[in-house]
């Protein structure tokens, strides 16, 4: 669909895997990683939809967004609605085939996602909701495969949190001088954008912190933590390539880093699984 991203799955779903992996610390089974799968899907679609149908307004002002696609007439409300209710659908459908504790969390989810477009009128504490959204993917999978909470995913998920908060913090750089005009919130139209940047690299402090000790909770190997030193790396490059006065590469930092890091995560985790059966 013209307003979904490719690049946009690669950041929630490759920790919902490690999620997965690590319920048991074993490959988990065809039918949870199916049904896993399609819960993002469907979350992940519902989320931007409803993303791009509350932000329509705010797009069509902003240069940097005015090309999207409802801005610009290429899909029309009903349409995208469409896409809402179908994939929050799918999402109901998923967690039903999952577990009797994710089907009873569903509408809690349904609410969590459906405010994140809001929190920008508001607070500019908007990052850090955003990284509750997509933190709550791990938290999500174990709950869907075990059917109960535990610590080490609400830790997995918590880094997830700082890490999402950070570059969504760097991102909202590029739109410091409409937001401010607008009265949009943000951390970079509140407080400037080279603060900003320096809380986006204590965020990204925090992160790895949180992948480190969840791996210490469930006891896993040496692999698991070279992924977090890979992820470590990752974010130590991400922030060499953004300055206050350079934004040109934020594009790049906000994709191609951050879904490098999620899916090497996953790939070294898997390994560690892998090592250990």
């Amino acid at each position: 669909m013209a307003m979904i991203k490719f690049e946009h799955t690669v950041f929630a779903l490759p920790f919902a895997y490690i999620a997965a992996l690590l319920t048991e610390k074993r490959l988990p089974t065809a039918h949870d990683i199916f049904w896993v799968t399609l819960a993002m899907v469907g979350a992940r679609t519902a989320a931007m939809s409803l993303n791009r149908l509350i932000d329509r307004g705010i797009d069509a002002k902003n240069p940097r967004t005015a090309g999207r696609a409802l801005p610009r007439g290429l899909l029309g409300t009903k349409e995208v609605w469409t896409y809402v209710f179908l994939s929050f659908g799918l999402l109901l459908v998923s967690a039903w085939q999952l577990s009797p504790l994710a089907l009873k969390l569903f509408l809690p989810a349904v609410i969590v996602l459906w405010l994140y477009s809001y929190t920008k009128r508001f607070t500019w504490a908007c990052h850090f909701y955003l990284g509750l959204t997509l933190g709550l993917a791990p938290v999500a999978t174990w709950v869907a495969i075990t059917n109960e909470f535990a610590l080490a995913p609400v830790l997995l998920g918590t880094g997830v949190l700082f890490w999402v908060a950070g570059f969504d913090i760097i991102y909202a750089c590029l739109d410091y001088d409409f937001d401010r005009r607008e009265g949009i919130f943000s951390i970079p139209a509140r407080f400037g954008i080279e603060p900003a940047l320096w809380i986006a690299k204590l965020c990204h402090l925090l992160a790895p912190v949180f992948f480190a000790v969840t791996g210490i909770v469930l006891g896993l190997g040496p692999l698991y933590l070279i992924g977090v030193g890979f992820a470590v790396a990752v974010l130590l490059y991400e922030h060499r390539m953004v300055r206050p006065g350079d934004l040109s590469h934020v594009g790049v930092a906000f994709f191609n880093m951050n879904g490098i890091l999620s899916t090497g995560m996953f790939f070294f985790t898997l390994a560690d699984i892998l090592i250990s059966l």
